[in-house]
């Protein structure tokens, strides 16, 4: 199974070490907030809607990061610009760590977003264009997204012990503050880094035919033919991480506070969805390169929609639960795996970080409104669980839709991808240049 990964080379390695722990990072100080909510709905005497609120505000913030990070990134580098969005990102978590009320809060995580946005999306840009095997594309972004479960799964470690070791009032802030040390062990690993030769040519090309504006470069994702695929695009995202995003940031509320369940109790709960979203990932990174990006989204997508009706509205007993949090994991996280490959091959390599960075990060904004209406449908219209397991079926309804729509990107040439100026679908532009592995 791991054959192709002892086919990559020292740099395409070391791509992938420093974007796995880069994005792990990011992923366990942004998923730590939705294990500290009851601890600050009780500190702090919040409402429900203002903490939905933060998240949201944190990822409406994070696309201005991303599309200032890929207008950057497309001109200076992905590697530079990476590390400029670490260090913006642990400064966050420490401001966060010392706030002192929820509009404080808010702000410091709106910081934290600018940092979180220009780092995931250039991790996934970075790796997707220093693999040189197109055949290999999906696997390769796939599991660099699986270090989502390790963020994910380390905020649940993190969360248990801090709170075994210390009193609430000061172990919502430590949880904050253990993301800062990794950040800087990612800033270490990154410091002999080569852009990916993809770029380099790019850019190269792009400086013979003169310079061409950042404002430029925006407009262009905007602009037939990639207007149709920033679009889609942004709502294959934003469906997806709306879904999780309202599943994620209220299922340990929900365990804790309708089920019933201990702190310990809900570690273990969500370490088997964790454990099983690890799996997801793995599977979705062969799938999406065996059935084509499509059909594993509509699969995956399907599944989950599923597997969250049962979870959270079908009466269960929390045994029954327990086991059931691990294929709503599998199927909820492997919906990702292929959104770094179909994205980045939507794109030409000229804006690839700009467009991935716009599409990528309006899908967060368009998903950072689903915790919110979760909170607004549970504020006296509907139970908490019918309310996740609603607002997750609208968005997984919406990754259906768009990939149905969007063209079958599987095998592009990363060169030719984005389907020049006058070509509509990169898939159509040539035949692809490898099969995929049987």
């Amino acid at each position: 199974m791991l054959d192709w990964f002892k086919e990559l080379s020292r740099a395409e390695r070391k791509g992938f070490y420093g974007a796995f722990l880069g994005h792990a990072v990011d992923v366990f100080d942004f998923m730590i907030y939705s294990f500290l909510i009851s601890t600050l709905l009780a500190q702090w005497g919040m409402s429900k809607s203002m903490a939905g609120a933060i998240v949201t505000w944190t990822l409406v913030s994070s696309l201005v990061g991303a599309v200032g990070a890929g207008l950057l990134a497309d001109r200076f580098g992905r590697v530079r610009v990476l590390r400029w969005t670490i260090i913006v990102f642990a400064v966050s978590c420490f401001l966060c760590g010392i706030a002192n009320s929820p509009e404080q809060l808010m702000v410091f995580r709106m910081m934290q977003g600018l940092g979180f946005g220009g780092e995931s999306s250039l991790c996934m840009v970075l790796v997707t264009e220093l693999i040189k095997n197109p055949a290999h594309r999906g696997k390769y972004s796939g599991f660099t997204a699986s270090s989502y479960s390790f963020g994910w799964g380390g905020a649940a470690i993190a969360y248990a012990i801090t709170f075994s070791l210390f009193e609430p009032e000061t172990a919502w802030r430590v949880c904050f503050f253990l993301g800062i040390l990794p950040a800087l062990v990612v800033v270490y690993l990154r410091r002999n880094l080569e852009e990916p030769e993809v770029f380099l040519k790019s850019r190269a090309e792009r400086a013979a035919e003169g310079r061409v504006s950042a404002m430029a470069d925006l407009a262009r994702v905007f602009r037939r033919p990639l207007l149709r695929k920033t679009l889609l695009c942004s709502l294959l995202s934003g469906g997806m991480l709306g879904a999780y995003y309202a599943i994620a940031t209220w299922l340990p509320t929900f365990l804790k506070t309708e089920r019933g369940l201990s702190v310990f109790g809900t570690s273990s709960y969500l370490a088997v969805t964790i454990l099983g979203s690890l799996v997801g990932y793995v599977a979705g990174a062969y799938a999406t390169d065996r059935w084509g990006r499509r059909l594993t989204y509509i699969a995956f997508a399907a599944g989950a929609f599923v597997m969250a009706m049962i979870y959270m509205v079908i009466p269960v007993s929390n045994t029954s639960m327990l086991f059931l949090g691990f294929p709503l994991g599998v199927l909820m996280q492997g919906v990702f795996s292929g959104i770094g490959a179909t994205i980045s091959e939507s794109y030409p390599s000229a804006v690839r970080a700009t467009g991935y960075g716009v599409s990528y990060n309006l899908g967060r904004v368009i998903g950072s409104f689903f915790p919110l209406a979760v909170g607004w449908l549970n504020s006296g219209r509907t139970s908490l669980a019918l309310a996740i397991a609603m607002v997750a079926g609208v968005g997984y309804a919406v990754v259906i839709v768009s990939a149905a729509l969007l063209p079958e990107t599987s095998g592009i040439d990363l060169n030719q991808a984005g389907g020049g100026d006058d070509q509509e679908d990169p898939a159509a532009a040539q035949a692809p240049v490898a099969a995929r592995p049987a």
